[in-house]
């Protein structure tokens, strides 16, 4: 379960704006002479800006969304979308045409879309929605990656998340190789992150913060009659931080009906019929299921069945969706933890550490951006290398129909490959730089494409 915010001053989004009218600018992709070329988008909602209802409904619309979206707008080629407790966010891959070179059209048609599938005002999403493209789009994800954009900074969840998010991305066939490589350069970075920094020694989650938020207001946990809710990966998680901190009397509630995981774990099932009462006599109730069709507790059945209770009780709901009805706060005897109180609690982590994990992060795009504009050149190097081998082949023959030996063809394979050799190194230079675009121009000019390549096979 991953949240966001615990960010400094100094990490201000560079290169990311929120997306409302007129906050488009300067968003033209990177072209090239090529008939068309690819950028990289993300759209994002986190807890920091977009209020708590409206994640809740866009964490319904879930992670398996990626179709529809990339169905959203011809030049979507593909997309990816990370769906947590905290935060929705779209990553795409466009192909962009070059009479209509900006990422416009096809980013107001996402949002439409995901409008309609929250039941969500265009405008909010619009409003609320931050947009980051190009190489922004690599140091937002290896941050989220890595748990600098979290709760919980540095926690352990958000990277199996990030994972998960492209497995169902690669289910349901909306993969690219711009976005896989984007993807897997951020599980990378995330390792880098926990193994180079002290963030990877404090095994971290919303779920440990909540608990231990809720430690300070339980006498001991020890003693404590705890109600889990839920009995998924989240539910996992949440059973391991209780034993953690010394909780014993756990038992588990599944809205689905299932009691693997409790057998698994050794826990005492709660049946449907029960569930009532039981959660009445709780002292800790948290839950964390992802059956949403209504509350797991709501004001007025959960409130009559704590009438005959006097002992107070925590509930820590960290449900997205929520799973608790937040009226049960008007209870006096009910302190409710949800992720807005886990949110506002967050610790401020250590500065130095951070900054050290940034570092790490920001080094990571750089060279994420480096391999893509050296990837982008890609055609070009194959255009010359053809008409360089076409030329080199009929000089061949030329001088074998004149009588020359081996020694003659190995000194024409020699020249053409050293000249290949500085040309391409070059290329690969200017386009780490930025400067691709002129390289491939010029091998345009000095080496046409061979006959029956076009521009447009070339991508």
């Amino acid at each position: 379960m991953s949240g966001g915010g615990g960010r400094g001053d100094d990490d201000a989004p560079v290169g990311r704006t929120r997306v409302g009218v007129n906050r488009y600018t300067n968003l033209v992709p990177f072209r090239s002479t090529h008939d068309w070329t690819r950028v990289l988008v993300c759209l994002s909602a986190h807890q920091r800006t977009t209020p708590l209802e409206a994640l809740e409904r866009l964490s319904v619309v879930g992670d398996t969304v990626a179709t529809d979206l990339t169905a959203a707008h011809e030049s979507i080629r593909g997309a990816v979308v990370l769906a947590t407790c905290n935060r929705f966010e779209a990553y795409f891959d466009l192909a962009d045409n070059p009479d209509d070179a900006s990422p416009l059209p096809a980013m107001d048609a996402a949002m439409e879309r995901l409008a309609e599938l929250s039941a969500l005002p265009f405008r909010d999403v619009r409003e609320t929605v931050e947009f980051a493209h190009g190489n922004h789009v690599a140091r937002h994800l290896f941050s989220v990656a890595s748990g600098l954009d979290s709760v919980a900074v540095g926690e352990d969840e958000i990277a199996g998340q990030v994972r998960r998010a492209l497995d169902a991305a690669r289910r349901e066939g909306v993969t690219t190789a711009p976005l896989e490589h984007l993807f897997q350069r951020a599980t990378e970075t995330s390792r880098a992150v926990k193994n180079s920094t002290k963030l990877g020694e404090s095994g971290r989650s919303l779920v440990r913060l909540a608990v231990e938020l809720a430690g300070s207001r339980l006498g001991s946990w020890e003693e404590a009659r705890v109600l889990l809710v839920g009995t998924g990966r989240y539910a996992a998680a949440s059973l391991a931080a209780l034993r953690d901190v010394g909780a014993v009397d756990i038992r588990v509630h599944s809205r689905s009906g299932r009691d693997r995981f409790a057998k698994r774990e050794h826990l005492t099932t709660v049946s449907a019929d029960a569930f009532a009462a039981e959660a009445a006599r709780a002292d800790v109730i948290v839950t964390c299921t992802t059956t949403t069709d209504t509350f797991a507790l709501d004001l007025e059945s959960h409130g009559a069945a704590r009438a005959a209770v006097s002992t107070p009780q925590l509930i820590i709901d960290l449900g997205m969706p929520r799973n608790v009805d937040p009226g049960l706060r008007s209870f006096p005897d009910i302190e409710l933890l949800d992720l807005d109180t886990i949110r506002v609690h967050a610790p401020i982590d250590e500065f130095a550490t951070i900054g050290e994990a940034r570092l790490i992060v920001q080094t990571a795009a750089q060279r994420h951006a480096m391999a893509r504009r050296v990837h982008e050149v890609a055609p070009a190097v194959v255009q010359m290398r053809a008409h360089v081998h076409a030329v080199l082949d009929r000089e061949i023959e030329r001088a074998r129909s004149r009588g020359a030996g081996a020694e003659t063809e190995a000194a024409l394979r020699h020249f053409s490959g050293a000249l290949l050799h500085g040309l391409i190194s070059q290329g690969h230079t200017l386009a780490a730089a930025g400067s691709g675009s002129q390289w491939t121009s010029a091998v345009d000019i000095v080496f046409p494409p061979a006959d029956g390549d076009e521009d447009g096979d070339r991508g």
